[in-house]
């Protein structure tokens, strides 16, 4: 008797599996992106009103694209691979 288990090659993910991890690893590179932004333009010396306003819009986005990695992510629980 051996106790030699054959290993058996994993099939490639699908697709549809690769296309949702390359969107996924867009969102979180543009949400870092728009973070980014936000603390480069708090430092413009610009109008205070006119920082505040345009760091509160780029929150909003990087709210909006957060809110799609979890509808795409199903909530966070996706594991593509």
């Amino acid at each position: 008797m051996s106790n030699v288990v054959p290993l058996r090659a994993r099939p490639a993910p699908d697709a549809a599996a690769r296309e949702t991890a390359s969107v996924v690893c867009d969102l979180v590179a543009l949400a870092e992106q728009l973070h980014d932004i936000g603390a480069r333009s708090a430092g413009l010396g610009r109008p205070r009103l006119e920082t505040e306003r345009t760091i509160q819009l780029l929150l909003d986005a990087v709210t909006s694209v957060e809110r799609a990695l979890d509808t795409i992510t199903d909530g966070g629980d996706y594991t593509p691979f």
